[in-house]
């Protein structure tokens, strides 16, 4: 590993701890050549299936994609970076897990608004303004009055 601060890659662990979720080793390491101390992390290289896109082109899964999509969204709302991470984190498992080469973007994003509608409405309406690119004021109003209704459902129940 090389030194961030000298280049050198003359360098020792000495800590290594694994990670809360068993995923990730941290491991803090002394540049042998400037005596500097740095930070590695270590994971399992994940096999996750590619992305199709709605006009076909195909990238591979981005997980921070996802995340900064998700931030961006519930900006300034009360959601917490761990909330959003552990979220990222189970979908990553789940499509790892599918053992599908190929995902559409759809399943991808059906599965993020469907959450956000469950944590905070606002967040909601953010991502699915975006996401189903609503054309008009009309289909945005929709989208609100259905959110009205089931509120109310709930309300009643």
């Amino acid at each position: 590993m090389k030194c961030p601060y000298c280049s050198q890659i003359n360098n020792r662990v000495i800590d290594s701890r694994l990670s809360k979720d068993g995923r990730m080793i941290r491991r803090r390491r002394e540049c042998l050549e400037c005596g500097r101390r740095f930070t590695t992390y270590e994971k399992l290289e994940e096999m996750l299936p590619m992305v199709v896109k709605k006009d076909g082109r195909r990238e591979p899964f981005n997980r921070d994609k996802i995340v900064a999509g998700i931030r961006k969204a519930c900006q300034k709302r009360p959601i917490s970076t761990t909330k959003i991470e552990e979220f990222v984190d189970s979908l990553e498992l789940y499509f790892q897990e599918q053992g599908k080469k190929e995902i559409d973007s759809s399943e991808i994003g059906e599965m993020v608004i469907n959450n956000l509608r469950e944590w905070d409405e606002v967040a909601y309406v953010r991502f699915a303004s975006v996401y189903r690119q609503f054309k008009d004021i009309n289909e945005f109003m929709a989208e609100l009055e259905e959110i009205l209704r089931s509120r109310k459902e709930k309300d009643h129940s």
